[in-house]
């Protein structure tokens, strides 16, 4: 299958392209993806511009059903899309399935929040003044999402961006084209301006170095590494562009001797593993007090054996394979990485055969390990865990908290004080208590500190300040005739 890129209203055929094949199966070919030139790169950008403004004009109501209208198909297609999902990222069909349906309730959600986009009034200090305070687009957004959730990232960014009136340049992760191509047929068939949306695939280091350098994006929205957020920071600060970004992350999941054990362990390996351990808000440190580290660390490596490892169609599969050969071989070097820092591989860190030839691998388990191993500072993007133990809370908090990342963190824990004091001392953007630090949702901010993030919150209300920018209005109401 061939496929072309979407730019001003029209499919057009690219200048190369790249093909997509099946990690789960790679004699399974799924098609061959167009890839943008620079010049369609810049018809996309003219047009997006001249498109903004006629979608802004068209007003709520419009905006509303447009939103609706996408996500309610995005919905009722969740097994369809998510199959595919499955098939080009590797996860299980279930996860594929769940992403898509979510996917589909960030557009419904930005379109009721298209309908409480509501200003403020204020009083002057001076007679006779009038003032009111309104969120006006911020003009065009690129829109740059990365392979992992190749449906839901772009959704909670390219939602907002619609919703408060703006024009979209996407361009997606190569590697999962397919699922950015049944994306945009859905929002292409709805009744918006030609140029308003757009999608661009293409090289990072080619056309997404262009799109960030341009003059005419007003706005960049990235989730990817952090190495390639500084670069997009450093090129949108020559035209003041506004940037939002989400990156790195290494998270911490503290478990106290008090805490139900079962529950920890299954909480722990499942954000530690779920999606093959390919989401920034996987739990890759688990820091656990002493007096129960050994009975933990038992039960987590019964549960990491146990998991079942195999094609992400396949019925019963709970981890899928790595993404592709590149993030396989890393995860792997990482696996000696900790061994020659004198962790101890209990489990897991070695590639699996199954009957049909993937990237599939066991997922790990380190122990005795130190907070300041390469394995416990690098975001991996693996399944692969660490175990480190801890004296008590205080010394779980400041091993917790001594990162240069902030994403997300959690507490297993029965004791409502120190709960409550891990919620207001962990240096982290969301805080779990009892639960796995992945799993968030969608109408609520998120967002990290540190390295991990950098601008606006994503996602909520939140969201309006990064696509809008406030309009202060000073109006002379004059003297009554």
């Amino acid at each position: 299958m061939n496929t072309r890129i979407y730019i001003n209203g029209h499919w057009q055929t690219g200048v190369g392209e790249v093909e997509n094949r099946n990690p789960s199966d790679l004699s399974d070919v799924i098609g061959h993806y167009a890839q943008a030139g620079r010049d369609q790169l810049d018809e996309a950008l003219s047009a997006a511009r001249a498109a903004q403004p006629v979608w802004w004009a068209a007003g709520i109501q419009k905006r509303h059903d447009v939103l609706m209208a996408i996500g309610t198909e995005m919905m009722a297609r969740a097994a369809e899309i998510g199959a595919m999902v499955a098939r080009e990222e590797g996860k299980p069909l279930a996860e594929g399935k769940g992403e898509v349906f979510r996917a589909g309730q960030f557009f419904t959600y930005f379109a009721a929040e298209v309908l409480r986009n509501q200003g403020d009034l204020a009083e002057s200090v001076r007679p006779g003044v009038e003032i009111d305070v309104r969120r006006e687009p911020v003009g065009v957004v690129a829109v740059i999402s990365p392979w992992n959730f190749p449906i839901a990232t772009p959704a909670w960014k390219i939602a907002p961006a619609l919703a408060f009136g703006n024009a979209v340049i996407w361009k997606p992760a190569n590697l999962t084209p397919a699922s950015a191509v049944l994306l945009t047929e859905i929002i292409a068939k709805q009744d918006i301006p030609a140029g308003l949306f757009n999608l661009v695939s293409g090289s990072g280091r080619d056309i997404g170095q262009r799109l960030v350098e341009s003059r005419q994006i007003d706005a960049i929205s990235f989730t990817g590494s952090v190495p390639v957020g500084r670069g997009i920071a450093a090129a949108a600060v020559t035209n003041m562009t506004k940037v939002q970004m989400e990156m790195g992350s290494k998270n911490p999941m503290i478990i106290l001797a008090d805490c139900d054990l079962d529950l920890a362990v299954a909480h722990a390996a499942g954000a530690a593993f779920g999606a093959t351990g390919q989401k920034c808000t996987a739990a890759s440190r688990l820091i656990v007090e002493d007096s129960i580290h050994d009975a933990f660390v038992e039960k987590l490596v019964a549960a990491a054996r146990a998991y079942r490892v195999g094609h992400a169609l396949e019925e019963g599969t709970q981890i899928g394979p790595v993404v592709s050969e590149a993030q396989l071989a890393q995860n792997l070097d990482y696996i000696k990485v900790g061994q020659a820092e004198g962790a101890e591989l209990l489990c897991g860190g070695t590639r699996l055969e199954r009957p049909t030839e993937g990237y599939y691998m066991a997922p790990a388990v380190f122990a005795g390990t130190r907070n300041d191993m390469r394995i416990n500072r690098e975001e991996m993007f693996a399944p692969i865990t660490s175990v480190i133990r801890a004296s008590g809370y205080g010394e779980a908090l400041s091993i917790a908290n001594d990162s240069e990342f902030g994403l997300t963190a959690g507490i297993m824990t029965r004791s409502l004080a120190k709960a409550s004091h891990f919620r207001a001392n962990m240096r982290a953007g969301c805080v779990m208590v009892n639960l796995p630090t992945a799993g968030t949702d969608y109408h609520v901010p998120f967002g990290g500190r540190g390295a991990s993030s950098f601008g606006p919150r994503e996602q909520g209300r939140y969201a309006a300040e990064f696509y809008t920018s406030v309009k202060t209005a000073y109006v002379a109401a004059g003297s009554p005739e």
